[in-house]
């Protein structure tokens, strides 16, 4: 069966049906992010945007695409952040530092153990916690500060629209609709000059799609998992695959239902008060955030 819009042999089959091959494919991923861009606004004409790499399928994509678009606008200021957790064996940053050289993209690197004095190795070896809940918060943190320190306008994210219906889902199911109200192709719901603007173009592209994108384009990444995923993300996760392979659209329609409900819940969580850690001096929602929280329990267990 040839492809859906020429006769080449398709490479992929998309959820709406299509067939496409190499080139149709490309040109649809592109199109659709450049789309999306668009529609939300999450780019101005004069802009200065920090891409969040981490050596991944998600985020070479990404940082490829938008690459593309600074070299068509010379207003459009682009770097790169990269963080290194510390996960043996895992987190490898040699190619992307050789393709951030090549591309002439500026790319900054830190990680958990020049920052907070551990790698994620370490830290859950002394605190009888889920890596998630130590990663993700370290993570957040670290990108917020250091796309400020670089006095950037925005912070882009390779969150595609799986890993936005996983997290939908799990508010839902933890009871969290203020989590959820920050989600969006722009995330936030309170504007604070010390918290940097996330946006994420891939929002609307599909684990499938971005995985077979990265393939065709060659990007220099090793497709592997993170050995900390498990838990009740990894359980939604193949609940929902489960769910799109019996009915396909699934994830689409988890999307689309949020959206639409997604300015309520804006709304009804804008008045959060934003304060100031008492320990760091990074913006906070209580008055030690949560990485000093974690940081406390490490330095009690010593």
């Amino acid at each position: 069966m040839a492809c859906s819009n020429c006769e080449a042999k398709p490479v992929i089959k998309l959820t709406a049906g299509p067939r496409l091959c190499k080139n149709c494919f490309i040109k649809y991923f592109e199109k659709k992010v450049i789309k999306t861009i668009s529609k939300y606004r999450l780019l101005d004409k004069e802009d200065s945007v920090a891409v969040a790499v981490s050596s991944g399928k998600d985020s070479f994509a990404l940082l490829y695409i938008l690459n593309k678009i600074a070299e068509k606008n010379r207003n459009l200021d682009l770097k790169a952040i990269a963080i290194d957790e510390g996960i043996e064996g895992y987190r490898d940053l040699t190619l992307l530092e050789k393709y951030c050289k090549e591309n002439n993209i500026e790319l900054h690197v830190t990680s958990f153990k020049k920052e907070f004095g551990l790698s994620l190795d370490e830290a859950i070896k002394k605190l009888d916690v889920k890596p998630c809940s130590i990663c993700g918060v370290f993570r957040r943190y670290l990108l917020n500060k250091k796309a400020r320190e670089l006095n950037v306008k925005k912070l882009a994210t390779g969150h595609n629209l799986d890993d936005e219906a996983q997290s939908i889902m799990m508010n839902n199911i933890k009871g969290n609709l203020e989590r959820s109200s920050r989600l969006g192709p722009i995330t936030g719901t309170v504007k604070d000059k010390r918290f940097i603007p996330r946006i994420k173009p891939l929002f609307f592209m599909t684990e499938k799609e971005t995985a077979t994108y990265a393939h065709l384009r060659g990007f220099p990444i090793k497709f592997s998992e993170c050995p900390n995923a498990y838990g009740l993300r990894r359980d939604i996760m193949d609940m929902l695959n489960e769910l799109e392979n019996k009915h396909p659209g699934t994830k689409q329609a988890v999307i689309n239902s949020f959206l639409d409900i997604l300015p309520i819940l804006k709304e009804k969580y804008s008045d959060r008060e934003i304060k100031i850690c008492i320990n760091c001096g990074e913006p906070s929602a209580s008055e030690i955030c949560k990485s000093c929280q974690i940081l406390n329990k490490l330095k009690a267990v010593n």
